[in-house]
């Protein structure tokens, strides 16, 4: 059996603000370990027997392309990425993923997965997949249910109807929405109500039928986008005018909630029990629960210092917290923002977000560190008419051919080499030199070695803003 791994990793994140960004969200940081959540994603299914694994395939948004693709290179993965200009929720996402699996004839068992969810046994993972996996393999549409333990109201629920086999999978009776506590209570008393966990498994061509049967215009644009799109290396894009106009849901809306109505035509729907330590780390409250605590119940991962403090989370990313006499309570350090929430609200995060995005503050965007392709960038310090960055090129990396209408850069190396381009002339500048960048002049920055180039940029200027770059070659691709 040929299974195909997908990860859908279009989420934004909020709740779990500052550390996610809109720009930089949950599922490419590291909360549980050294792998990013979409990197334990991919490993999830490392050596499970009885299958051929394709390589993984991975759906994202464009803006987090490159950062996917190196962190899949950093573990030695190849696999295809499928670039979606706008987000359009689950439905279309897999609708794509289904049309790229099957792009050379081939019909693998598709094993959809969030890439922001943490699950701690992946043995009991593995089985439940092969489980589902033979089950698809014969036209059925599987979804794994989360073994409930409390009446949770943050969840949609399955509830199961007829049992399929000996080994627990059932149809799916139906589903329900995120219940208020006294219907999550009578879920958990019934015994036959499950969390859903946003893990499916089917074939290909299965989805691609349902699809059209149950929402024709969705496959009708996807289709579209697909016809129009075009490989760019690992990546492959789509066309954007195409997936722009595209209907939006997800996979719940369009399809699994039309396989409990008798439709002959629709494939059966079986929902699998599954407890395996699962996740889906919606929020500050969820990563506590997941995240070893000492003895009094306490979370604290980088420079914390806590005194008489009970189950409180705290992550310091560059600065010292203290905490004393507190209980329930998430403290989150940045750079350049601080979080403090009671542990029982840590939901209400995303209405922090919603402000800053209506302030059109650059923190709800992006973390001061950014990473881009060639590297990354550290905004330290600014002022009026000034910007002070420090700058990070890989080995063998170049930044584009461009220039800027408002501002000057002085340029200072600290470790490493570079190689400047400042107009039609090209030199090196090694460590403790510097150059200078004229107002308009066209600039390119290269590290020829084989060690990271570090420096100091300092802009100035009338506008600082990254949007003052005017492209002229980039072997990025990008033009804005």
């Amino acid at each position: 059996m040929l299974i195909q791994p997908v990860v859908l990793s279009g989420g934004s994140g909020t709740r779990l603000w500052p550390l996610s960004r809109e720009k930089y969200p949950k599922q490419l940081l590291s909360f549980v370990g050294d792998d990013s959540l979409l990197q334990a994603t991919v490993r999830r299914v490392d050596g499970l027997a009885g299958a051929t694994l394709a390589d993984p395939l991975v759906v994202c948004n464009e803006e987090y392309r490159f950062v996917i693709a190196e962190q899949l290179r950093l573990m030695g993965k190849r696999g295809s990425i499928v670039l979606e200009p706008v987000g359009r929720n689950t439905a279309p996402a897999l609708t794509l993923a289904a049309l790229a699996a099957t792009r050379d004839g081939a019909d693998p068992v598709l094993l959809v997965m969030p890439a922001d969810h943490v699950i701690a046994d992946t043995a009991a993972f593995q089985a439940v997949v092969r489980h589902g996996a033979a089950l698809a393999a014969e036209g059925a549409v599987v979804t794994f249910g989360i073994t409930p333990d409390a009446p949770e109201t943050g969840y949609g629920y399955i509830q199961s109807g007829a049992v399929v086999d000996a080994d627990g999978a059932c149809r799916i009776a139906r589903f329900v929405e995120k219940p208020d506590r006294v219907t999550a209570q009578s879920y958990l008393d019934a015994g036959n109500y499950l969390w859903n966990s946003g893990l499916f498994v089917m074939r290909a061509s299965v989805w691609l039928a349902a699809i059209e049967l149950c929402r024709p215009d969705i496959l009708a644009g996807c289709r579209l986008a697909w016809s129009e799109g075009q490989a760019d290396g690992d990546f492959l894009r789509v066309g954007k005018a195409a997936f722009v106009a595209c209907p939006a849901d997800s996979i719940d809306y369009a399809v699994m909630e039309r396989l409990t109505g008798g439709n002959a035509q629709l494939p059966s729907g079986v929902v699998i029990p599954l407890a395996a330590g699962w996740s889906d780390v919606g929020a500050w409250d969820a990563l506590w629960q997941v995240l070893p605590k000492d003895v009094d119940g306490n979370v604290a991962k980088g420079d914390v210092l806590l005194h008489d403090c009970h189950d409180t989370l705290a992550l310091a990313d560059s600065r010292l917290i203290a905490c004393v006499g507190v209980d329930d309570l998430v403290v989150v350090e940045t750079p350049d923002a601080v979080l403090v929430a009671h542990k029982s609200r840590t939901q209400e995060v995303k209405k922090i977000v919603d402000t800053l995005k209506a302030q059109q503050r650059p923190e709800g965007l992006l973390h001061r560190k950014v990473f881009r392709p060639w590297g990354w960038y550290d905004s330290v310090d600014n002022g009026e008419r000034f910007q002070v960055k420090r700058i990070g090129v890989k080995p063998g990396s170049c930044l584009s051919l461009q220039m800027h209408h408002h501002r000057a850069e002085h340029w200072i190396v600290v470790r490493g080499t570079a190689k400047v381009t400042r107009g039609e002339d090209s030199y090196l500048v090694s460590e403790n030199e510097s150059t200078f960048i004229p107002l308009g002049q066209r600039h390119r920055l290269e590290n020829p070695g084989r060690v990271m180039l570090e420096m100091i940029e300092v802009q100035s200027g009338s506008y600082l803003g990254e949007d003052d770059i005017v492209r002229f070659e980039d072997v990025y691709g990008r033009h804005e």
